[in-house]
């Protein structure tokens, strides 16, 4: 059972129940099975808060993931309790447009992204953020919504 809860802190109005199938497809291809986090959509000021406070860089980010397994899974009652993801809808928006897609295509990526740091990856080295972006790429492209055009 996957257990997520999407809260809209922002006041996002476009409809984002394709999440549902992006969430679903990325942790079956990483073979979680029992997990719960939750995805709150924020504006410029909570991004920039919380990514001043827990990485002491005083700058809007589009994703702050906050995993709650860092060296061993948490388990309780068999399920995983994976973290939070912080996406900022503002940032989201305008990297939408300055990448030349769309709004679908952005959020999805960043709850991926998000998704993946929960599970553990990271991008510090090449190596590692080559294998982090050909899993998200492998998951959007799978659905004409969120693939690449």
């Amino acid at each position: 059972m996957i257990d997520y809860k999407i809260t809209n802190e922002y006041g996002y109005d476009k409809d984002y129940s394709y999440l549902d199938d992006v969430i679903k497809r990325t942790l079956k291809r990483e073979k979680v099975k029992n997990a719960t986090f939750s995805i709150v959509f924020v504006d410029n000021e909570k991004i920039q808060e919380l990514n001043k406070n827990y990485r002491q860089i005083d700058r809007i980010t589009d994703v702050i993931s906050f995993a709650f397994e860092d060296n061993e899974d948490i388990v309780y009652n068999n399920m995983r309790f994976l973290g939070e993801i912080f996406i900022c809808i503002p940032r989201m928006i305008e990297q939408a447009l300055e990448y030349g897609h769309s709004e679908t295509r952005e959020l999805a990526f960043l709850t991926v992204h998000g998704l993946l740091h929960l599970l553990g990856y990271d991008h510090m080295t090449k190596e590692d953020e080559m294998v982090m972006f050909k899993i998200q790429e492998e998951v959007l492209s799978k659905d004409e919504r969120t693939k690449r055009k």
